[in-house]
């Protein structure tokens, strides 16, 4: 973990100037999507390196009937789903972050790895969190996310096999596996981002392909947020659920 903590400080400073850039383009938009998650969301770079929401934000504004959406980046780095950590835990901060927001038509939700690689690492004596907590949480926001008649979509957690000792253990694979199974399984969610397939090597699905990595083998470099941003379908956001005014 000491090897992730000037990223994640980096990232804590870079997100100020993605938030205040996300509020102007909400702003202008007549439909909101939130893109709610930890660092692979936030970004993790220095100013100018590439991050999936914005790609996909520009996709949008090139397409016919995507100009009046904006993408809010609510990412936060070293974010967990169930416990607090560098901010309110994601079940605690959805209400603020996602339904609080005005626009709001679809939540995508990408979080759940530092769950999973924290205990072991910065938390050495803490449990293993169990693919079934993880589920729970992922069902407990897509309830309040439906409830407001929003429409919301799963990311599947990324491989990260090789990432700093402790933070990656042979005994996580199976849970990260498991709960992918999960996102996946029809109605979970009411669609599947499937960031594990877009970025995994296919000869060691456990990693992270090496063009993709930025070398700690659990953060996407430019070219992976590039295809993260890529694989997201704008067919998703046709239809505009139940915009909060």
């Amino acid at each position: 973990m000491r090897l992730l903590l000037p990223i994640l400080l980096l990232a804590a400073v870079l997100a100020v100037a993605a938030w205040r850039w996300s509020l102007r383009a909400e702003g202008k938009a007549e439909r909101v999507i939130v893109a709610f998650g930890d660092s692979i969301t936030e970004g993790i770079g220095p100013p100018g390196s590439v991050r999936w929401p914005d790609v996909l934000q520009a996709r949008l504004a090139a397409s016919t009937d995507g100009g009046s959406i904006a993408v809010v980046n609510r990412g936060i780095s070293g974010n967990r789903l169930l416990r607090d950590n560098l901010g309110p835990a994601g079940l605690k901060r959805f209400d603020h972050d996602v339904l609080g927001q005005r626009g709001v038509a679809w939540v995508i939700v990408q979080i759940g790895i530092n769950d999973l690689g924290i205990p072991g690492s910065a938390e050495p004596g803490a449990p293993r969190v169990t693919a079934q907590q993880l589920i729970d949480g992922y069902q407990h926001l897509v309830g309040k996310a439906r409830a407001a008649g929003l429409k919301v979509y799963g990311c599947t957690l990324l491989p990260f096999e090789g990432a700093e000792a402790g933070f990656y253990a042979a005994d996580k694979e199976p849970v990260r596996a498991a709960v992918n199974a999960w996102i996946r399984s029809p109605g979970a969610f009411d669609a599947v981002i499937d960031f594990d397939r877009v970025l995994r090597d296919p000869e060691h699905p456990a990693r992270m392909l090496p063009a993709y990595d930025t070398g700690d083998h659990l953060h996407p470099g430019d070219r992976g947020q590039q295809a993260l941003g890529d694989a997201v379908d704008l067919r998703l956001f046709r239809s505009a659920g139940g915009t909060r005014p």
